[in-house]
């Protein structure tokens, strides 16, 4: 496709965009003359945003929202659908990270995957045909993590979650490339998985990237036609991050201890391999 995706007059709905990779995402969209529906279940950082965009008023609409609730998911798509008869840019971007180690409560493991997991999947399956019916260039934009990839211990629930963005994502992108009705690839799916990057109310680092650096990538490696998206920091270079999918990988093909990159026999080999 020679022409961007981001462009003026298309739709964009972003989950989590009170703050971080959301909130940069919403406003470099508005500023490029897209409309974006704002979504967040935080009504206080989420009705800040609107002092923040450089367009009209009418170009941004914000909706406070819990994913993790029954049915909000359908409820979101029929309160859009009064306005807009599809969206072109459906970015899921809602996290939470509460409860993701071994001492997490089950609850919380539930909640967590309700978040992470459930509304993601359900939305991409609630507004992927109306993106399908109309002769638009569309795109699913899902938020993973490099530790759903790479799955550093200490934080089960979460990495499990975000491994399970990176399956649902492919075998999406895989369903809606083999669509009659998408023979000519106007509409795609992509993997979002940033690096380093001070989100929320974090004091950034050096080394760490800003949400906007992550959202420019995004946009310029969609309109060249990636899927992955995985973005390097000031400490991890694309490089690294690839000898390091590949270590864990060969875990399998080798026949290593899980994790191994993180046990005590095979340390150094994998310090020598991924750094």
């Amino acid at each position: 496709m020679s022409d961007s995706l981001f462009t003026e007059n298309r739709v964009a709905l972003i989950t989590g965009a009170a703050m971080g990779i959301g909130r940069a995402a919403a406003i470099e969209f508005v500023k490029r003359g897209m409309s974006v529906i704002a979504i967040d279940v935080d009504a206080d950082e989420l009705s800040t945003l609107p002092a923040e965009v450089s367009g009209s008023a009418d170009q941004l609409w914000c909706l406070p929202i819990d994913l993790a609730e029954q049915n909000a998911v359908a409820t979101l798509q029929q309160t859009v659908a009064e306005r807009y008869p599809h969206i072109n840019v459906l970015m899921n971007n809602a996290v939470t990270r509460e409860g993701r180690t071994f001492d997490g409560s089950i609850e919380q493991w539930k909640h967590l995957f309700d978040v992470n997991v459930w509304a993601l999947a359900d939305a991409s399956r609630r507004f992927l045909p109306s993106m399908l019916s109309s002769n638009e260039r569309c795109a699913i934009i899902n938020v993973g993590s490099k530790q759903g990839i790479t799955n550093p211990p200490g934080t089960p629930a979460y990495n499990m979650a975000k491994a399970a963005v990176k399956l649902f994502t492919e075998q999406l992108e895989h369903d809606i490339r083999n669509r009659p009705d998408n023979q000519h690839g106007r509409v795609s799916s992509h993997l979002l998985v940033s690096g380093w990057t001070t989100t929320g109310k974090n004091e950034h680092k050096p080394g760490a990237w800003l949400p906007a650096q992550v959202v420019d990538t995004m946009i310029n490696t969609i309109d060249a036609g990636g899927f992955y998206i995985i973005c390097p920091d000031g400490e991890v270079t694309t490089d690294m991050d690839n000898r390091r999918i590949v270590w864990g990988a060969e875990d399998i093909t080798n026949n290593r201890p899980p994790l191994s990159r993180w046990h005590s026999a095979h340390r150094e080999a994998a310090d020598k391999a991924c750094s």
